[in-house]
């Protein structure tokens, strides 16, 4: 079975598609979910993974064949991010009567999606290798030794584009570039 002929079964309700995916790429999925969580939370990157897949089933419709593995990298990211996010404020001793939570109103809504497009197109303008490291260190949670190694390139060269697409951004993000 091809990805789009099991992406369209997906979208009919077909479960036997659902597994195609699961058998594709847990192990994928598992590896964004432990890059970030770490690997000695082995239940809970289970639970997380799972809860990527559910996304995958409740969203079908709207994900493209050829973009199935970035939407679960992405879901599983955001997911472990979120869990990591959950067990910090678990942690906090705050008392509840002293926290004030102010909910962003509708124009730190329009600065943070301004924000997100001046990333994404910083990143992309970006050459490769830089765009490959910038996009595992930072969005994968790779460390610099594993992309050194994956990129067969030293571990100095990675910190040094690292350092240089991080001012990239900043300029980009301070206005002092155009993208």
């Amino acid at each position: 079975m091809t990805e789009a002929k099991a992406l369209r079964a997906l979208r009919r309700g077909d479960t036997e598609a659902l597994e195609w995916f699961i058998d594709r790429y847990t192990g994928y999925a598992a590896a964004v979910v432990t890059n970030i969580i770490g690997p000695n939370r082995s239940e809970d990157a289970e639970e997380i993974v799972s809860d990527t897949f559910f996304a995958l089933w409740q969203n079908a419709e709207r994900i493209k064949a050829a973009e199935v593995k970035s939407y679960l990298a992405c879901i599983a990211r955001n997911k472990a991010v979120d869990f990591l996010r959950s067990k910090a404020e678990d942690s906090l001793p705050l008392e509840e009567d002293v926290l004030t939570l102010c909910s962003p109103g509708p124009e730190d809504e329009v600065a943070e999606a301004c924000d997100r497009w001046l990333v994404h197109e910083a990143v992309l303008a970006m050459p490769w290798p830089e765009r490959e490291i910038f996009i595992r260190h930072y969005f994968y949670c790779q460390r610099v030794s594993d992309i050194a190694g994956a990129l067969d390139i030293p571990e100095n060269t990675v910190k040094t584009k690292l350092r240089r697409g991080r001012e990239k951004l900043r300029q980009a993000l301070e206005g002092e570039i155009c993208v």
